[in-house]
């Protein structure tokens, strides 16, 4: 029996969640070719031999979303090897980098740009940016932060450092 690709939105309040942030915005060719990658990958995760209950979505043609939901079965560390390695893969295959923390997403008019935290910085003492600013939290960790805490004004974020 196939197993069932789920998304983010099926996904219980506690699952833990990733968030990999491309270094550029993907083309519809290219996340046509990741949801199915992701697929294929989500299908096949096993830890200690266990099915793993994942989901994967892209959001915003610039978020790869992974969750696990560990009420079915607790991923091990070499389950979460196994997604990293994916995550790897993908950065490699597409020419991105999807691991990099210290760049920023944030919204300006209708897009979305991502920048260095060095660069954020200097906007925000430039005030083109301000704490109503709305930033991507990828730290989150579960579906329930996912939901509340993901997308959220720069003056509740950790980025609010540069507010300072």
């Amino acid at each position: 029996m196939e197993k069932i690709m789920l998304t983010i939105d099926k996904m219980p309040p506690d699952a833990r969640v990733w968030v990999y942030q491309s270094s550029r915005i993907f083309t519809d060719t290219e996340e046509i070719s990741i949801k199915e990658q992701g697929k294929n990958f989500i299908s096949t995760w096993t830890s200690h031999g266990a099915e793993v209950l994942a989901s994967f979505d892209i959001i915003y043609n610039h978020f790869i979303v992974i969750s696990i939901d560990e009420n079915n079965a607790l991923i091990s560390g070499c389950g979460l090897d196994k997604g990293l390695h994916f995550i790897k893969k993908l950065e490699n295959l597409f020419n991105i980098t999807l691991l990099d923390r210290l760049q920023v997403a944030y919204r300006k008019e209708d897009g979305i740009l991502i920048c260095h935290l060095s660069e954020f910085e200097k906007l925000a003492q430039q005030k083109i940016i301000g704490k109503s600013t709305i930033v991507f939290n990828n730290m989150i960790a579960s579906k329930n932060a996912f939901d509340t805490e993901w997308e959220v004004t720069l003056e509740k974020s950790w980025q609010n450092k540069v507010l300072q």
